[in-house]
């Protein structure tokens, strides 16, 4: 395939690991990672050779979602960010795509995955991270509400309690406390971290794929049936967001680098 930019692909047997490769922004999301990750997970999906899939962070981090100085690629005629199409033509994409690939999906967590990083994260089957890592819906800290799945992705997981906390509090939640909650599969200690996920991958790819897949189909079937809505429903409701004042606020504060003064519009 073309190059990429900001991802590059590894191989290994039948593992493949997708790195984000954006390490300068702890693996922001910009429009052109937005089209690199995309083109990555159809990659893989289609390659035969591939049996079990890796997704992991370059540097510091896993990912820290969207990349804020990069918000206004997309505009709407009023001059808003055009989130909706952003999600529904780059994003949601990628998001099923892991969702429905035919083959065991692995996110390794090595740092912080925040906003629409902790949805990728969560749209893979297993989740092992370092010790040291963190998960954060921050998405209300800047005056949005969840997308990339995760008002799908986190109550499945963790249930109503947890997630509305998640959600409307924006705070870190450490790796030790995301197992607990069964936000995650495995917590491993950062020393042991790259040996833990090889030999996990490695298992996968070497074993029943087929069945991996049917696992998949059930489990998809059960809890995700609804995904494609749900999805859809997030993307009108960020639109939504996107247009109130306080958003535009969120995003001001963020880049100043202080606290946000939201007046509730």
């Amino acid at each position: 395939m073309t190059e990429l930019e900001t991802i590059r692909i590894h191989r290994r047997g039948g593992a493949a690991t997708i790195e984000l490769a954006r390490p300068e922004t702890m693996n922001a999301w910009n429009k052109q990672f937005g089209l690199d990750l995309r083109a990555a997970v159809d990659d893989v999906a289609a390659d035969d050779a591939v049996r079990a899939v890796c997704i992991t962070g370059a540097g510091r981090g896993f990912s820290s979602g969207a990349d804020l100085r990069d918000i206004s690629d997309e505009q709407t005629p009023q001059g808003r960010p055009d989130v909706h199409k952003v999600l529904t033509e780059r994003y949601h994409p990628i998001i099923t795509g892991l969702r429905t690939m035919p083959k065991p999906v692995v996110a390794a967590v090595n740092g912080p995955a925040v906003g629409i990083g902790l949805s990728l994260a969560l749209a893979a089957d297993l989740v092992v991270a370092k010790a040291s890592a963190y998960f954060l819906l921050a998405f209300v800290n800047i005056g949005l509400a969840p997308d990339g799945g995760s008002s799908l992705f986190v109550p499945e997981r963790v249930g109503f309690t947890r997630a509305i906390e998640m959600a409307m509090l924006g705070e870190r939640i450490g790796a030790a406390q995301a197992a607990e909650w069964g936000l995650i599969n495995r917590v491993v200690p950062d020393d042991d971290f790259e040996a833990e996920v090889e030999a996990l991958v490695d298992r996968l790819a070497e074993g029943a794929t087929a069945a991996y897949a049917g696992v998949k189909r059930q489990l998809n079937a059960w809890l995700y049936a609804r995904m494609d809505d749900q999805l859809a429903l997030e993307a009108q409701v960020q639109q939504d967001m996107a247009h109130s004042d306080d958003f535009l606020e969120g995003v001001t504060a963020f880049l100043q680098k202080r606290p946000a003064r939201f007046a509730g519009r």
